[in-house]
């Protein structure tokens, strides 16, 4: 199947657990809002998701890959924004894109292609060619997403992907992933603290003390609550 499956999955530090029996499904082309607070368990999950850590407890199988059994043909199929950047800011946008695409075994006017329609894409066209220093951070999150598209992912896995930007920043990014997942078809998951990030129409986890609290539709789930007062109820938590 295409999307995104986690089946009991467990992981440990130590002594103390921080994932406990995680199951979920994302169908293709759905936005995914993961809500927890800090300590949740997120960005454990995206480590397992990205191959970062690896666990004996449950299986994950990405766009119909088995990450365990062919880990190359499930990361290919993913593209990933971590909480901290990770671009080269001493090279321009282009070069970062282009970079990357030779990671993937894209050149000449194949990836100069991609790498146009992804930044036009996330509108950044304009800024191809200025250093990565040099951009804003709404700017270089823009850019790091438009390079996660250029080998055609079917699943986007963003971490918290709006940490330390502004209001406006987040916005427009929040709205630039939510337009990907519908016009590209995209399995989005996204990973955050912040409750006005999430739509009604989002599928909505809850991931509370390292477990799956609540899945499902969140205007379905809160019904008449507000966001955060719904996870208050079920978390004793405020987002």
């Amino acid at each position: 199947m295409s999307g995104l499956v986690v089946d009991h999955i467990g992981y440990s530090y130590g002594p103390k657990q921080a994932l406990k029996d995680v199951s979920f499904r994302v169908e293709e082309g759905v936005f995914c809002a993961l809500l927890g607070p800090n300590g949740a368990g997120k960005s454990t999950l995206l480590s397992l998701l990205t191959r970062l850590f690896t666990t004996g407890q449950g299986r994950i199988e990405i766009a119909g890959h088995d990450l365990a059994k062919t880990p190359r043909k499930a990361l290919a199929e993913i593209g990933v924004v971590f909480q901290q950047t990770t671009l080269d800011l001493d090279l321009t946008v282009f070069r970062n894109l282009s970079y990357f695409a030779a990671l993937h075994g894209l050149s000449g006017p194949i990836a100069e292609r991609r790498i146009q329609a992804a930044l036009e894409r996330l509108g950044m066209a304009e800024r191809a060619h200025e250093r990565a220093r040099d951009l804003n951070g709404g700017h270089r999150r823009r850019t790091e997403i438009a390079r996660c598209l250029i080998h055609k992912p079917k699943v986007l896995l963003l971490d918290e992907p709006t940490v330390g930007l502004d209001a406006a920043s987040r916005r427009d990014i929040t709205e630039h992933v939510h337009d990907l997942s519908q016009s590209e078809n995209l399995t989005v998951l996204w990973t955050t603290h912040l409750s006005d990030e999430i739509r009604d129409s989002d599928q909505l986890l809850i991931l509370h003390q390292g477990q799956v609290l609540e899945n499902g539709t969140t205007g379905e789930l809160r019904g008449a609550l507000s966001l955060p007062d719904y996870f208050l109820t079920r978390t004793g938590e405020t987002v």
